[in-house]
């Protein structure tokens, strides 16, 4: 199978865990404290999988520079856009409770939840396509970890779409629609990478980091914590060393 038909099967194979998540979100009425924990371990998953992974590999391919830059570049390119998707009605999109505004109170939220769901997958499935590059095999460590974290992610932003009026159609609608932009994402990170010195892969992939810490401390980690009980932070851990094992097995 052709390299980079294996880079978009991985990339929807991990956005597809959207899906699941969002089917629960949406259908099953989850307690907000069990959600909270889900959360918490996906960001723990998150988390692990930027550190050990992403920004290790990134600086064993390029050095400390462009890793610094790639990561602080991802981090400011992932504010600003966010800064813009909350003044439309974006800020809470990963929230399970009312916080997410209804298409009434705030005309064009839903584009702007859309965006802003793309904004959160993209960096994700571009380093899973790029990670067939530097050895030939895809890092499953990356795709089991961005999996894992994809879940949490559908079930709080349906839930949320759900209280806030949004149609079964549209939230269906939308996250096939990441899921398959998620397969496209790692299908283009693999093929229009293939070749880059490794300085520029390691800025790429430091980039991609950068944005994913600043999505799960911007996104994720509130509604981890807005019902927090005495097990979240536990729970946090668990997620990251689930992720640390994964990378060491």
């Amino acid at each position: 199978m052709p390299e980079w038909l294996q880079a978009g099967g991985w990339g929807l194979l991990a956005g597809s865990a959207l899906l699941i998540g969002a089917a629960v979100g949406f259908f099953a009425r989850v307690p907000q404290r069990i959600t909270a924990s889900v959360m918490a371990f996906g960001a723990g998953v998150l988390l692990s999988a930027v550190s050990f992974e992403l920004i290790a590999e990134a600086h064993e391919q390029g050095g400390m520079l462009p890793t610094v830059l790639g990561a602080t570049g991802g981090a400011i390119v992932y504010t600003l856009a966010n800064v813009a998707l909350a003044r439309h009605g974006a800020r809470h999109r990963k929230r399970s409770g009312d916080q997410q505004p209804s298409e009434d109170e705030q005309p064009g939220s839903g584009s702007a939840l859309a965006v802003g769901a793309l904004l959160d997958g993209v960096p994700e499935s571009v380093v899973i396509g790029a990670s067939l590059l530097s050895g030939g095999a895809v890092s499953l460590v990356t795709v089991v970890a961005v999996f894992l974290s994809n879940v949490p992610e559908g079930l709080s932003s349906a839930a949320g779409m759900r209280q806030a009026g949004r149609t079964r159609r549209y939230v269906f609608l939308l996250w096939t629609g990441i899921a398959l932009i998620s397969g496209v994402a790692a299908l283009l990170g693999n093929t229009l990478l293939g070749g880059a010195p490794p300085e520029v892969l390691a800025a790429i992939t430091a980039l991609a980091a950068g944005a994913i810490l600043a999505m799960i401390t911007d996104t994720m980690v509130p509604e981890a914590f807005e019902n927090a009980h005495l097990l979240v932070g536990l729970i946090t851990v668990a997620g990251f060393l689930t992720a640390f094992a994964l990378s060491h097995a």
